[in-house]
């Protein structure tokens, strides 16, 4: 048995500690932000952070975990009332298949809390590990600037 902290909430899980978190997000906890896109961490459809870092949860085993914090995009927001990101997200039509974008926004969530003035560079550096298939990449760019700009005018 492990504790997980999961946005904010304490969840006990059973499972051997190999487990990589991914599955204890989705078929555990029901938190099925987070997709299985190829299990090797080299799309990024998977990507939470952990203590305030982007990372692969398909090779995140549950045996590192306890006392850490993971934040899904189940933390930002919901549907009703999108975190400051998700709206980005959705003003700049970033989303086209879907699948990605939770991994998307956890990776530029990572970069806008611990940079929350980016440069291009920086966005497109952090952005880098993670794929989309569809192509909206450009999109995405524009909502990780549209959301740093808005947290700029925030803080001021």
């Amino acid at each position: 048995m492990i504790t997980l902290t999961v946005n904010g909430r304490q969840h006990d899980v059973e499972a051997a500690p190999d487990t990589p978190l991914l599955y204890v997000l989705r078929d555990d906890l029901r938190l099925n932000g987070a997709k299985f896109g190829c299990g090797l961490g080299q799309c990024g459809a998977c990507t939470v952070m952990l203590d305030g870092k982007a990372v692969f949860s398909c090779l995140t085993p549950i045996a590192l975990l306890a006392g850490r914090q993971i934040k899904t995009i189940e933390g930002l927001g919901t549907e009703a009332a999108p975190g400051l990101l998700q709206r980005a997200f959705i003003e700049e039509q970033a989303a086209q298949c879907g699948y990605c974008i939770a991994g998307m926004v956890m990776r530029a969530q990572a970069l806008l809390e611990r940079n929350p003035s980016p440069s291009e560079e920086q966005i497109r550096d952090e952005m880098t590990p993670n794929l989309c298939r569809c192509g909206t990449h450009m999109r995405i760019l524009r909502a990780v600037r549209r959301a740093a700009r808005s947290m700029a005018r925030a803080a001021s």
